[in-house]
């Protein structure tokens, strides 16, 4: 299919602020096609009916996908399926094997087959050993493929990931896993944050970063296959005035400055004049049109404006993203 815009539900309002109904809805008259939908987003809508157990999970997902179906979105995906593979506690891993499960209906219900995998990012606790994290994503991609209809995976490599941080990483491990089943999610921040900027820099990037950048989007075309690629997600993120170290307002004690930085700066695409400065366009070309991937683009952010109370934000969010989808679609030919 050619590509369509959507949006994570998260992106327009954290679950605590903004309900989940008036998010959905903003996101439809925007004029999105398709919505991401955050856990968080389904935990909130559970706890209104009590404890957030399977039972009230599944309500709360047949309320989601009837408001969907009202303003006609389509759910692409639930993510993020948290903290999952390399697990040195086989125990803890069982645990996320039985949520799995859970996910599973929930997903039925939402009307969608994809699960988004995050790499993992705890401090400890966690292997690097490919070995372990490549049978441990077998063992998902084989639960998926006996569900029906089956089950596919996005894994997607976060720029401050533990061990997987590159989509070099992650893409071998797609390829050792070998199944239909088991693809990526391209983020453009997650890709651009990691091989060309650096939060923590005076400067933002990191030495040679424009090189360094063109060869990995050179390595990407020859070396991805397009039909691994299950979506996109297109967003940008805030240069920092004073390098993201100790004493940033952003800096929190044992973790990487890039995710501090991803949790609280990151923005739509073409908000320059809100401090925008990662080559996103660039990432977004590559992948869309020398690549050739077609399919859902979402714009996917994360930034301290989504905890603002202030009730407009869904609106203005929503809004936000959709012109950075317009001016994407407008200037690619999409």
């Amino acid at each position: 299919m050619p590509c369509k815009p959507a949006i994570a539900s998260m992106s327009v309002g954290r679950a605590w602020v903004h309900s989940l109904p008036e998010k959905l809805s903003q996101i439809a008259q925007a004029g999105f096609k398709g919505v991401e939908i955050f856990y968080e987003d389904l935990e909130y809508l559970a706890k209104e009916k009590g404890e957030p157990t399977e039972e009230n999970l599944l309500i709360a997902a047949r309320e989601t996908k009837d408001i969907c179906d009202r303003h006609g979105l389509e759910v692409i995906g639930l993510q993020p399926f948290l903290f999952y593979e390399g697990l040195l506690d086989r125990d803890v891993h069982q645990q996320k094997i039985a949520k799995l499960h859970t996910w599973f209906k929930i997903i039925k219900i939402l009307g969608t087959d994809i699960i988004q995998i995050p790499s993992n990012f705890q401090p400890d606790g966690i292997s690097g050993d490919l070995d372990l994290i490549v049978s441990d994503m077998i063992e998902v991609a084989d639960l998926g493929l006996q569900q029906e209809p089956p089950v596919r995976f996005a894994y997607e490599s976060l720029a401050w990931g533990t061990y997987v941080s590159t989509w070099d990483t992650m893409w071998e491990i797609i390829q050792r896993v070998d199944r239909p089943n088991f693809g990526c999610c391209l983020d453009t921040f997650n890709i651009a944050g990691r091989v060309w900027a650096d939060p923590a820099s005076p400067s933002g990037t990191v030495p040679d970063a424009d090189a360094l950048l063109a060869q990995s989007l050179d390595r990407l075309v020859k070396t991805i296959d397009v039909n691994k690629v299950f979506y996109v997600q297109v967003v940008d993120a805030e240069k920092m005035e004073q390098p993201l170290v100790p004493g940033h307002p952003f800096h929190v004690d044992g973790q990487p400055a890039r995710m501090n930085w991803s949790r609280n700066a990151r923005l739509f695409l073409y908000e320059q004049e809100k401090g925008g400065y990662l080559p996103v366009f660039e990432v977004a070309r590559v992948i869309l049109k020398e690549l050739g991937f077609e399919g859902w683009v979402s714009m996917e952010l994360f930034s301290r404006t989504m905890a603002d109370p202030d009730p407009t934000v869904p609106q203005s969010h929503s809004q936000r993203g959709i012109r950075a989808w317009q001016q994407l679609a407008k200037e690619l030919d999409l």
